[in-house]
């Protein structure tokens, strides 16, 4: 298996590729989407283990949004039963990804954990509790501390799992081993991740902006639904978000013949190292 070492700029390119995967099936993708958000948020009803349940099915439900966007790219109907391509495939398969979900889970909560010891557990009864946020709470230096120390956390644990279900599902590879090569390829191509995350973050601002705007001068005509509109909006570009992932790893780890989920639009042949 090789890793690709792509330009920057690369970064980009997958932002593009995304949106337009997304919009050859706007209505399957975004309700796929919403789909596997449902099944998280349903999860997090179970009693006691349901936060931690929720966060193990994330891998799952990112190898799905992976699958259905190339499905798309191929000409494919995204149909629902990609939800659950992580479960059919074998009973091997259905291990690996089910270690994947738990590692990611305890990785999480391990987090959560730490960043109690700043605010008491604030920030986590927040995040993972649904416990109301006031603006004292939010003011707090403790809790806005625990907040900042999630996120400096959750990066390398985001690295270690952004390829990992694509490597588990296309290459094979054991979930430990996928966590490994994820982590490394996201490093060698930090360029091209640092102008992607950028990318996207400009995307998300600018259509945060145009979509207040009009809430704002049409809100004589839509009313209550202001709020439905934007929360709609930001659901799409999660989508849209998701839908932008396989392109990172189709261009980091070029996927088996024998699979046939690879999508190919927009391929460049970049640079290549062995693992």
């Amino acid at each position: 298996m090789k890793l690709h070492i792509v330009p920057a700029r690369t970064g980009l390119l997958w932002v593009r590729l995304g949106i337009r995967a997304f919009w050859r099936q706007p209505l399957a993708l975004a309700a796929l989407f919403f789909m596997t958000m449902a099944a998280m948020s349903l999860a997090t009803l179970l009693p006691l283990i349901g936060p931690a349940v929720a966060l193990a099915l994330l891998p799952s439900a990112t190898l799905a949004m992976m699958v259905a966007t190339a499905e798309t790219t191929q000409g494919r109907f995204p149909t629902p039963a990609l939800l659950l391509v992580a479960f059919r495939t074998g009973r091997q398969h259905l291990r690996d990804m089910v270690q994947l979900g738990v590692f990611y889970a305890v990785g999480f909560l391990a987090i959560m954990g730490l960043s109690a010891l700043v605010d008491g557990g604030q920030f986590a009864q927040v995040y993972l509790g649904g416990e109301p946020l006031s603006r004292e709470v939010a003011e707090d230096p403790a809790f806005q501390g625990a907040m900042w120390l999630s996120m400096l956390l959750y990066l390398p644990l985001s690295l270690l799992f952004w390829h990992a279900p694509g490597l588990v599902h296309w290459h094979g590879v054991p979930p430990v081993k996928s966590l490994f090569f994820s982590l490394v390829a996201c490093l060698r191509n930090f360029g091209a991740f640092c102008v992607f995350g950028l990318a996207w973050m400009g995307v998300f601002l600018a259509a945060g902006l145009v979509v207040a705007l009009l809430t704002g001068l049409l809100s004589s005509l839509v009313g209550m639904a202001a709020g439905g509109i934007m929360v709609g909006a930001a659901m799409m570009l999660a989508a849209m978000f998701f839908s932008s992932v396989v392109f990172t790893f189709r261009d980091c780890f070029e996927p088996p013949e024998q699979y046939a989920h690879g999508p190919q639009e927009g391929a460049e042949p970049p640079p290549d190292t062995q693992l």
